[in-house]
């Protein structure tokens, strides 16, 4: 399965367009790593924990879009785009949301 951000794959033409396929990965909050958080966003500098729970959410969804593209017979899927956001549950709580949209295509 080929997935790229790119409308075109060289040397591939594309047979047919099956359809967008889309992606949601949604990751709780972890008081411990929200308290590193803090102190590092007091202190300064980048907070490891939280990036590797935006690469590992964006893993997660690139995966399940290729899953859902492969149901629909699709050889790859083009134009991914990945965005992130946040749910707010409470007044404490926040939840990580991880989505990934393409388009899953045929290739000749």
């Amino acid at each position: 399965m080929i997935v790229t951000t790119t409308d075109t794959i060289q040397g591939a033409v594309i047979e047919e367009y099956l359809g967008v396929v889309t992606a949601e990965v949604v990751f709780g909050t972890n008081v411990l790593r929200d308290f590193f958080a803090g102190i590092r966003d007091f202190m300064g500098g980048r907070t490891g924990s939280y990036e590797r729970v935006f690469e590992e959410g964006q893993l997660n969804a690139i995966k399940e879009l290729e899953e859902r593209a492969q149901r629909l017979g699709a050889d790859a899927v083009i134009g991914i785009e990945i965005d992130t956001g946040t749910i707010n549950v409470d007044q404490q709580g926040v939840l990580f949301l991880i989505t990934a949209v393409g388009t899953a295509v045929k290739l000749q």
